[in-house]
């Protein structure tokens, strides 16, 4: 059964915590950790509307909570009963979800919470509340402990929910057609007198502005859960790096000059991000937008396996997408926040971080001015710098300006061998010195911004020669294996 919306979409019939539970679960799988609710001293009435509800829903409280496999890996799970007075969160409500989240971190198992709710539960007022705060909290302590956390938002999510548990997932899903938004819209035309206008808390809009990951039915988010806890699942250890901390050897003689290396990353065909993923990682698992209403196509944040001898090992990619912005998206503010955003997944989840630097520059615009172009940039900066997990920037190709920098500040980095990294485009820099751009070859050379001589000065760690015979995956599967090199490297203490 479905519902037409005004669109004209259709919205999957709404399912109870127990049905969503065996759709997401493995089969048999599901073991409740949920005791009787207890409440303080509450009005006849209340206690009225609590006996209907138990009634009508066949569930003692709006949420349920409890343990289970997904793939038959372990998670924690806390599941809305919206039948259950509309999901609505009452003290006995938060009492069950926060001690769940706890009981997630003491078992070190994986949380999973799937909101349906509209919010505070009014008959019990401010003291309901509050307790927003408190499952917060609850979230925060759990989220130190580097165990991830997925939200799964339900029809309809709003409210207090959304603007806390609903809203902190390290990875965020929206269930197709739900209603997901800060202020019901019931409410809104109550008070406002006029309707709010249609389709802007939808979960397909929200994705558009980059506020959910994915827009995706009961069994597509228990097919990606799989597919983030099967990453997850992965070695956290690299074998040892073999290779001493000065480096590795520099490739044969250039072919060409610097010049020649500048050209050679401008041309269409040349690899990219994609083609590195598909080279050098196994399953990955890319995110959407920075989750706070933004959205770039220039910056690509990733979950992925990093293959490494003997299996796969999670890490995070935060990468600078050259076909998109060949095709249009330029590296902006919103890109640059992507990209904070994936730094953190990596510190939060005490994974290795590695950067894709591979651009023509940040957007030059009364946009990017207007949108604090250059804080973003100098956020992202001090973000790498204060990253406690290793780091390794691939530089990957072009590497222009603030643009670049603001992944380039890893701990370790590994360079094609054609890549290079310049504070402007030569082009730029001849304008600069010499008042036109017939002298960027020239300058190319006498700043040293090819891959050779940044190895020389001691900015790059490992090159990674371009062409060899008999290549396979080529020099992106030779930079995800140096990528490896490098994070071994750190977790050997050689920083």
């Amino acid at each position: 059964m479905t519902a037409v919306l005004e669109s004209g979409r259709t919205r999957p019939a709404r399912l109870g915590g127990t049905e969503l539970l065996e759709q997401l679960l493995d089969a048999g799988s599901f073991r409740s950790w949920d005791s009787a609710p207890q409440l303080p001293s509450v009005s006849d009435a209340y206690l009225s509307d609590l006996e209907r509800a138990r009634e009508r829903s066949g569930a003692d409280e709006a949420v349920l909570s409890g343990e289970g496999l997904i793939d038959g890996h372990p998670v924690a799970v806390i599941a809305s009963e919206f039948s259950f007075l509309g999901g609505s969160i009452g003290r006995a409500t938060a009492d069950r979800i926060v001690a769940a989240i706890e009981e997630a971190g003491r078992r070190r198992l994986p949380l999973i919470a799937a909101p349906a709710s509209g919010g505070t539960r009014m008959q019990e007022g401010t003291l309901a509340f509050l307790q927003m705060v408190r499952i917060t909290e609850a979230l925060t302590a759990y989220k130190a402990l580097r165990l991830p956390y997925l939200a799964y938002l339900r029809h309809p999510t709003t409210g207090g929910v959304f603007a806390s548990w609903g809203s902190l997932g390290h990875l965020t899903v929206a269930e197709p057609g739900a209603l997901v938004g800060f202020l019901g819209p019931k409410v809104y035309a109550g008070l406002r007198g006029e309707e709010f206008p249609a389709g802007v808390q939808s979960a397909e809009h929200l994705f558009s502005h980059g506020t959910v990951d994915a827009v995706l039915d009961a069994a597509g988010f228990r097919n990606l859960a799989a597919g983030v806890l099967g990453i997850l699942a992965g070695s956290r250890s690299l074998p040892d790096a073999g290779m001493p901390d000065a480096g590795a050897p520099l490739p044969g003689e250039r072919s060409g000059t610097v010049w020649d290396s500048v050209l050679r990353t401008r041309k269409p065909g040349r690899p990219g991000l994609a083609e590195l993923l598909d080279a050098g990682f196994g399953r990955t698992v890319r995110l959407s937008g920075t989750g706070r209403g933004e959205l770039s196509a220039s910056t690509a944040v990733v979950l992925a396996e990093l293959r490494v001898t003997g299996g796969t090992r999670p890490v995070v990619v935060v990468g600078q997408d050259r076909a998109a912005q060949r095709a249009g998206s330029v590296l902006n503010a919103a890109g640059l926040a992507q990209a904070r955003r994936g730094m953190r997944l990596a510190e939060e989840l005490g994974l290795p971080l590695v950067t894709v630097v591979d651009t023509p520059g940040a957007e030059l615009s009364v946009r990017a001015e207007e949108s604090a172009i250059a804080g973003g940039i100098a956020d992202c900066i001090g973000t790498l710098l204060r990253l406690t997990v290793p780091s390794v920037a691939i530089l990957m190709g072009e590497g222009t300006g603030g643009g670049a920098l603001a992944l380039a500040a890893a701990r370790r980095t590994v360079a094609a061998e054609h890549a290079w990294l310049a504070p402007l485009p030569p082009e730029g820099a001849s304008l600069i010195v010499h008042g036109d751009t017939m002298h960027a070859a020239e300058l190319a050379e006498q700043q040293r911004i090819g891959a050779r001589e940044l190895y020389r000065d001691g900015a790059v760690h490992e090159i990674v020669p371009e062409e060899m015979p008999g290549d396979g995956d080529g020099f992106c599967g030779r930079l995800a294996v140096a990528a490896a090199r490098q994070i071994a490297v750190q977790e050997a203490g050689a920083q």
